[in-house]
């Protein structure tokens, strides 16, 4: 299995050299050149696997055995996955009406990140160990990403960790998760603006091959080749227990999978599942920061003037850069449209989707928008019907569920990204209650840890020169 860029310029790189490499050289995202497809027998084998057993078996189509050997990559993703609040790790909600959710959200810091991030992590760690050398990872985030890569890599002497997020846009919880942690190895930034702003200085950074070679920079982010993979899990689970496919005998059933989407990386990871032979129907909701919605139904693949800010912190991104491999998957691989239209898209912030680009997009892609009011309004529903609370995230995708109209021959999934527990504020709102983890309830009492990047004429630049001598100040003091 070899990798190459979404934009052409980089092919033959291995597991190894991706997991390290963030972004592409030429600006792009790395993919499998080829995507193993699933036979359908090979799916009916996999019904009665658990999920730690279903991670291995798709990781090990996309990591070769002469990199991690099958017995260490069980062993790698059994730790990474152990002590995972439920024993099955994710778990079904079947409630009234045909809604199943399924919970991805039951680790450290109460997030469906934390199940690619810790294995990721594992990954990066078993190499650095094997090679004896260190790395600098840098993470921006719009929420749950940074508190899920400290808590994965806390502690770990080969890995030093970098985390940005925007302060006043992210909950107290999410923010106590990351500047709560005082491990040396954990290094946070407070930044006085969007996620989408903070992704600025990081690309200036990582296409800096100098630095990213004197430094072994890499990116945690679903930018990460390694993340997205082990997110093809998720669909891979919810189809082998929502489909029934375990009851019925040739054709394949398809299912619905609603997912709250942001970034795109979960929305990117499903595409992959369905080129891998999975019959899914994937359906994108957002919030106000509508750009995916607007690409879909429109073309109009093109930033708003402002990030605005919802009860979905996690979400509020008007920059959805896992479209990138949504596209390149979608325009038959071919690296040069792809180039164009993203090149275009990062000076501009706009760009116009041809139409027939544009329909090709809408016959794989479902999506829909959901106001604050629409989020409360579906919180206050699932509680009524079944004394279940969603978080503000999973709400955006249940919304789906109330207003839609569904065939009834198709089963559906929908995607719970998060605990409502990170999101006390919005339960309030909705005027429900929520008994607080002891886990979250012991936050308040930890001493904090971070520093500022303040806005100024010139901030891209000015946040872009500290966490550059933040970058070169942690590796001196490691050599030294």
């Amino acid at each position: 299995m070899q990798y190459c860029s979404t934009r052409g310029g980089v092919h033959g790189w291995d597991f190894k050299e991706v997991l390290f490499s963030g972004f592409a050289p030429d600006g792009g995202m790395f993919m499998p050149e080829s995507v193993p497809v699933l036979s359908p027998e090979t799916l009916r084998s996999w019904g009665a696997l658990n999920y730690t057993e279903l991670v291995v078996e798709v990781s090990s189509l996309f990591i070769p055995v002469q990199l991690i050997p099958r017995e260490d990559l069980e062993g790698l993703v059994g730790d990474a996955l152990h002590g995972f609040s439920v024993p099955e790790v994710v778990r079904v909600a079947r409630l009234k009406g045909g809604l199943s959710v399924l919970e991805l959200f039951h680790g450290d810091t109460l997030a469906f990140k934390d199940l690619a991030m810790t294995c990721t992590v594992r990954f990066v760690d078993y190499f650095l160990q094997k090679q004896k050398r260190r790395a600098t990872v840098i993470v921006g985030t719009s929420g749950d990403t940074g508190g899920s890569a400290i808590q994965s890599a806390k502690g770990l002497r080969g890995l030093d960790v970098l985390v940005v997020y925007p302060r006043g846009r992210v909950t107290p919880v999410q923010e106590k998760h990351m500047i709560t942690c005082l491990e040396e190895n954990v290094h946070v930034f407070a930044a006085d603006g969007s996620s989408d702003d903070i992704d600025q200085p990081l690309r200036r950074l990582f296409a800096d091959q100098d630095l990213v070679r004197a430094h072994g920079l890499m990116s945690l982010n679903s930018v990460n080749w390694s993340r997205v993979m082990v997110q093809l899990a998720h669909f891979i689970y919810a189809y082998l227990q929502l489909s029934g496919v375990k009851q019925v005998d040739g054709e394949l059933p398809e299912l619905e999978v609603v997912v709250p989407t942001g970034g795109a990386g979960n929305i990117a990871a499903g595409f992959i599942v369905k080129q891998m032979g999975l019959p899914l129907k994937l359906v994108a909701m957002v919030n106000s920061n509508d750009i995916v919605h607007r690409t879909v139904t429109r073309g109009d693949f093109s930033m708003a003037t402002d990030v605005t800010q919802t009860l979905a912190p996690a979400i509020d991104i008007q920059d959805p850069y896992n479209m990138e491999r949504v596209f390149w998957l979608l325009l038959g691989r071919d690296g040069a449209p792809v180039k164009k239209m993203m090149e275009e898209f990062q000076q501009s912030h706009r760009h116009s989707l041809p139409e027939n680009h544009r329909k090709l997009l809408s016959q794989v892609l479902s999506t829909g928008s959901v106001s604050d009011e629409g989020i409360l309004e579906t919180m206050r529903k699932c509680w009524e019907d079944n004394q279940y609370v969603l978080c503000p995230h999973s709400a955006v995708a249940v919304w789906h569920h109330y207003h839609c109209s569904h065939s009834a021959t198709i089963n559906r999934c929908y995607i719970a990204t998060a605990s409502p527990a990170k999101f006390q504020a919005a339960v309030q709102r909705a005027g429900l209650t929520f008994d607080l983890p002891e886990a979250v309830l012991a936050l308040d009492k930890l001493a904090t840890r971070f520093q500022n990047l303040e806005r100024s004429p010139d901030w891209c630049k000015d946040w872009e020169d500290r966490l550059r001598e933040k970058i070169q100040s942690v590796s001196s003091s490691r050599k030294n």
